[in-house]
C-alpha cells in the first residue's frame, strides 16, 4: 500500500507551482487528501428540483361518437396535466444568486427548488436558457452573500490535471468524485442541434451530476458535468463537461438581459479536414476546417473567404470542425472582431471578421393562421439568414418555411422546418400566400414541401 501511495505523491508534487496551493503537501495534508479542497468548493455546488406540467392527450375510445355512450365518455380525451418531477445538480457563480446548470435539468421546468449544501431552499427562475448548448442560467430569489467559485479560463485546462467532480449523483446527496482531465476539444458527442464541445474526464459522473461541478485543485470551475459516454447508463470512466469558458458568456449574457443565447453568425458550412481532403489540397499536414458553403450575407463571404479556403484557428485558438467554429464563435461573443487564421493554397494570414448576429433581412414577416383558416395554428414566415439560423436549414433555402405547424397540420404530418413550395396546387413565395389559400380551400388539402433536402407532397382531408 505504500509504494502507490508514494506514487500519487510524486505526481501530485511535479504539477506546476500555480496548482500547488489546494494540492497535499504535508503528510498531514496528505492523510486528509482533498478534504480541505472538497470543503472549499462544495458549499457552491447545489441541488436542484425541478417540476414540469405537461399536457398529455388520453387515448380515445372507439365509443365516443356513439350517442348511446356520449354521457359515459364526456371528457375522455381531453388532455391532462402530468407531473414530471427531474433532479439535478447547480453551481452558484455569484453571491447575489446566479446559478448555472444545464438545459435538459431545469430549461422546460414550470417550478424549480434549489437546495444548498447548508440546507438553505430557495425558489429559483431561468433567466437564460439555451438547449443546443445544453446550459441554462438561475436566478435565487432573495439571495445574498452566497458561496459561489471562480470561473477557470477552460483554454489553459490541459490533459493529465487533476480534477474532482462534485454533484448529486441517483439524488442521494451530495458526493465528490475525482479523477484527471482525459480529453479536450471532444465534439460530436452533443445532443440536438450537435453543438456539443467537451472537456472529456474519467472522474466517474452519473445521473443527477448534471449541472455539477468540475473543478481544478485550486477549487477554480472548469466545467460543467452534462453527460457520460455509457451503454448501462452508469458511469464508465467517460464524462463530458461544457467548458467555463462558455458558461462565462452565458453569465454575462444574462446580466444584460438577453432572451434567449446570441451566438455570432457564421453563414458558412464546412468539414473537418482528414488526411485525403489534405492531400488533395496540397496540405503538409491535415488540420482546420475547410469552407464548403457560404450563404452570400456572412461575413465571412463579405471579409474575402471562399469556398475551399480553411480555417485553422479562431482569436488564436485551434478549430478543426464545424462544432469547434460555434463554439468558438459563441465565446467571443457579438459585436466585436475575431482574429480568424486562413489557409489558402501555401498563404497562411490572419483576417478580422466581426461577430455579427444572423441579419433578420429581408423580414422573416411570421403569420400564425386563424381560425378563419383551413389550418388554424400554422406559423410560417419568410426565410432569411435568422430562421436559416434559428432551424438549421440549407445555406441556400428561399421561400416560405413552417415555424410551428400547429394542431391540425401537425397531425397531418407538417414539421417546424419544412420549407412550403405549393398549397393545394399554388406555389406560394411569401407568408401572406398561405394565408390566402387555406382562407378558400376545401376538405381535402394538398401540402408540397422539401424536408431535409427531399421533397414530398402531404394529402389530408380536415
Amino acid at each position: 500500500m505504500i509504494r502507490p501511495a508514494l506514487t500519487a505523491l510524486a505526481i501530485i508534487l511535479a504539477l506546476p507551482a500555480a496548482a500547488e496551493t489546494q494540492v497535499p503537501q504535508s503528510q498531514a495534508e496528505i492523510a486528509l487528501g482533498f478534504a480541505p479542497l472538497v470543503k472549499q468548493a462544495s458549499p457552491a455546488v447545489v441541488n436542484i428540483y425541478a417540476k414540469v406540467v405537461r399536457q398529455v392527450q388520453q387515448r380515445r375510445s372507439p365509443f365516443m361518437n356513439d350517442p348511446f355512450f356520449d354521457d359515459f365518455f364526456r371528457g375522455f380525451a381531453k388532455p391532462q396535466p402530468r407531473v414530471e418531477n427531474s433532479l439535478g445538480s447547480g453551481v452558484i457563480l455569484s453571491g447575489d444568486g446566479i446559478v448555472v446548470s444545464n438545459y435538459h435539468v431545469v430549461g422546460m421546468a414550470t417550478e424549480i427548488r434549489v437546495v444548498t449544501a447548508d440546507r438553505r431552499e430557495y425558489n429559483a427562475q431561468v433567466i437564460l436558457g439555451d438547449k443546443a448548448s445544453d446550459l441554462a442560467i438561475l436566478q435565487l430569489e432573495a439571495a445574498e452573500d452566497l458561496p459561489h467559485l471562480n470561473l477557470r479560463d477552460s483554454d489553459q485546462v490541459e490533459v493529465g490535471e487533476l480534477a474532482l467532480a462534485i454533484g448529486n449523483p441517483f439524488g442521494v446527496g451530495q458526493t465528490v468524485s475525482s479523477g484527471i482531465i482525459s480529453g479536450l476539444a471532444r465534439t460530436g458527442m452533443g445532443a440536438g442541434d450537435g453543438f456539443g464541445y467537451y472537456i472529456q474526464t474519467d472522474a466517474p459522473i452519473n445521473p443527477g451530476n448534471s449541472g455539477g461541478a468540475l473543478i481544478d485543485v485550486n477549487g477554480d470551475l472548469i466545467g460543467i458535468n452534462t453527460r457520460i459516454l455509457s451503454r448501462s447508463g452508469g458511469s464508465n470512466g467517460i464524462g463530458f463537461a461544457i467548458p467555463a469558458n462558455l458558461v462565462k458568456e452565458f453569465v454575462s449574457q444574462a446580466r444584460r438581459g438577453s432572451e434567449e443565447f446570441q451566438r455570432p453568425w457564421a453563414g458558412m458550412a464546412g468539414q473537418p479536414v482528414d488526411a485525403d481532403l489534405a492531400a488533395s489540397l496540397g496540405m503538409d499536414l491535415p488540420e482546420g476546417m475547410v469552407i464548403s458553403d457560404l450563404h452570400r450575407e456572412s461575413p465571412f463571404a463579405k471579409a474575402g473567404f471562399k469556398v475551399g479556403d480553411v480555417i485553422t484557428h479562431v482569436d488564436g485558438e485551434v478549430v478543426n470542425s464545424p462544432s469547434e467554429m460555434v463554439f468558438r464563435m459563441s465565446v467571443a461573443g457579438l459585436d466585436g472582431l475575431s482574429a480568424i487564421t486562413r489557409l489558402r493554397g501555401d498563404a497562411r494570414e490572419e483576417v478580422a471578421v466581426p461577430m455579427i448576429a444572423a441579419p433578420d433581412q429581408p423580414p422573416a414577416n411570421p403569420v400564425q393562421l386563424d381560425e378563419k383558416t383551413a389550418l388554424p395554428g400554422l406559423t410560417v414566415a419568410r426565410i432569411n439568414p435568422r430562421v436559416i439560423a434559428r432551424l438549421g436549414l440549407p445555406l441556400a433555402s428561399e421561400g416560405v418555411v413552417v415555424t410551428n405547424p400547429g394542431p391540425y397540420a401537425g397531425r397531418g404530418g407538417v414539421q417546424p422546418g419544412d420549407q412550403l413550395l405549393a398549397v393545394n396546387g399554388q406555389a406560394v413565395a411569401n407568408p401572406d400566400d398561405v394565408y390566402a389559400i387555406l382562407s378558400d380551400s376545401g376538405r381535402w388539402i394538398q401540402i408540397d414541401l422539401q424536408r431535409r433536402g427531399n421533397r414530398m407532397s402531404l394529402r389530408f382531408r380536415l
